[in-house]
């Protein structure tokens, strides 16, 4: 018999719910993943390193057909991203880039919403796992490359030093 084919999809979830609801789906034997980066948060008593998500409300799901119900019925989770009428489709490459980039040390990263970006000066990066891709610098600043997730609906802004840049012209 032939194993159903899994695919990646997003999760959309309830705001804040992204830690939990990947827990519950590991221990229902779903494959789940919430991509986390760690940063310093300050009060005015100390400060903390924390595990933030690196998508608000996003959880990724590596499942076939069959466990999709199962996945929608966890309490938490509100629907699939939906591209095109029908639950997203994440490639794996976008997935294993994702990834790369949070095992790097250095690693700053935020997310922004694809609307509303205005394309400035499109540059190459020529130096770590990003190297030979291609983003478009944002206004304002020269540190920063867009890297689209396009069946995500998102961008990856990434902060480089300077020197990694190339501007294509």
């Amino acid at each position: 018999m032939t194993q159903a084919k899994k695919n990646w999809f997003a999760l959309y979830t309830k705001p804040r719910w992204e830690k939990k609801i990947d827990s519950v789906l590991v221990r229902k034997g779903v494959e789940s993943w919430c991509p986390v980066q760690k940063i310093e948060r300050k009060w005015s008593d100390r400060k903390k390193i924390i595990e933030d998500p690196l998508f608000k409300s996003y959880v990724f799901v590596h499942i076939d057909d069959s466990e999709k119900t199962k996945v929608l019925m966890t309490d938490g989770v509100l629907n699939f991203v939906h591209h095109t009428g029908k639950p997203a489709v994440i490639r794996d490459e976008e997935i294993d880039l994702i990834k790369k980039f949070l095992s790097e040390k250095e690693a700053s990263l935020s997310i922004q919403s694809l609307e509303g970006f205005d394309e400035n000066t499109r540059i190459r990066v020529n130096h770590g796992i990003f190297m030979d891709n291609e983003g478009i610098v944002v206004r304002g600043g020269k540190r920063k490359v867009y890297v689209k997730l396009e069946s995500l609906g998102q961008v990856m802004i990434v902060e480089f030093p300077v020197e990694y840049l190339i501007p294509l012209y």
